[in-house]
């Protein structure tokens, strides 16, 4: 409760020293910002800067009962040692019950196109593990392959470059992570898996919470904005899982990686698009699987493509997008040895809803979810959902 206080007050505090202004928040791909880009292209001028988004959730599936959720709560703060050196860190309250640190890490500006990063960070996969603050998609839910395929909100712990070279409209990342976690002894000889089928690398997020570390994956992303509202992205992260000293030389403890994807946003005038596709190609699932027990394909796939048209005139503060999306994933697109492609695992959403953006940060959303997999009658339930979120 004291450490709750404390907090309490720093953040008030802070709140009268600096906060970022919300009429930075942009629709237009090519203008838009994420949490830590808004919070220090803010704060200059000013030491502290502060901000937040939330989201509070009602989700509905056919024949069930509804749940209502708070789902997160994020606290942003961000400080300016110097005109070059700042800190940025995200602090997330999920479920009203759960505290993690998102990400915190110091950037440095060494040269006009070149800031060096250092700390917990987002690994730059696709579109929303970067821009997933409420107010920057369509949905009441993020788009389910970004949760079974990337897996956002994935962070881990890492160094190294990022910046832009406006001349040739491209922006580019270069970072070495630390690694998924992929396995650990089970008391009885034996390992126990935190990669599996259904969820695919999921479970192996460490989040930098006293992370096992034995090897440097490589991430990077390119960025290309140079035809006017249209924004492309080129991703790639390869590596391979972590595991202990005591298991890491057993074969099959650790996972090779390869993972690319590509993402696009569109804007002009009132429509919007996005799309995205991300394929990761596992190796030595065979082995893993047999250790621990576990049905981990050795690829996973996904795709989407958004459409979604502002029903309100131009020249209005307030918007109302009604949009569609439609997304394929798959954590069995391809599977090792004996173990069988699980076709429960091969999975369709089709969502359409309207997404009203009452002030700048300020947004609320309905849409229903046509959901099924490639099971013969397979028991997958439709859903509705409502949700209000808000970004400062």
């Amino acid at each position: 409760m004291r450490h709750t206080l404390v907090l309490f007050a720093f953040l008030s505090t802070s709140i009268l020293l600096s906060q970022t202004k919300t009429d930075s928040i942009m629709l237009d791909p090519q203008k838009q910002l994420n949490a830590a880009q808004r919070i220090m292209s803010g704060n200059y001028g000013s030491a502290v800067t502060v901000g937040a988004y939330g989201e509070m959730l009602y989700n509905q599936p056919e024949g069930d009962n509804g749940e209502l959720d708070i789902q997160r709560l994020v606290l942003l703060l961000g400080y300016r040692f110097s005109d070059e050196v700042q800190f940025f860190t995200e602090i997330e309250f999920e479920h009203v019950e759960e505290v993690f640190v998102e990400q915190a890490f110091v950037n440095y500006n060494i040269a006009n196109n070149v800031n060096l990063r250092g700390g917990l960070m987002l690994v730059p996969m696709g579109i929303i593990n970067e821009y997933h603050e409420p107010t920057t998609f369509n949905g009441t839910e993020r788009p389910e392959m970004d949760n079974a395929i990337v897996p956002t909100t994935w962070r881990e712990l890492g160094l190294g470059v990022s910046g832009r070279f406006n001349d040739i409209s491209l922006g580019y990342q270069a970072y070495v992570f630390n690694g998924f976690k992929s396995t650990e002894a089970d008391g009885e000889g034996g390992l126990s898996g935190f990669l599996g089928g259904s969820s695919g690398l999921r479970g192996g997020r460490q989040k930098g919470i006293k992370s096992t570390v034995d090897s440097p994956n490589f991430s990077t992303k390119l960025d290309y904005y140079g035809i006017s509202g249209l924004r492309l992205g080129l991703s790639g992260y390869f590596g391979k899982t972590q595991a202990t000293d005591n298991v890491e030389e057993i074969d099959g403890a650790n996972v090779g990686i390869s993972m690319i994807g590509f993402d696009a946003r569109y804007a002009y005038q009132r429509f919007t698009a996005r799309g995205q596709f991300v394929h990761a190609a596992l190796s030595d699932t065979e082995a893993y699987n047999t250790e621990t027990g576990r049905d981990l394909g050795s690829a996973l796939q996904g795709w989407y493509i958004e459409g979604g048209y502002n029903l309100l005139p131009t020249n209005k503060k307030q918007k109302l997008f009604a949009f569609a999306r439609y997304e394929q994933y798959d954590t069995h697109a391809d599977t090792a040895g004996s173990l069988a492609k699980n076709e429960a695992y091969d999975r369709t959403d089709v969502t359409t809803g309207l997404t009203y953006h009452i002030v700048s940060g300020v947004v609320v959303k309905g849409d229903y979810q046509f959901r099924s997999n490639a099971v013969d009658s397979g028991d997958v339930k439709n859903r509705l959902n409502f949700g209000i979120g808000v970004w400062f």
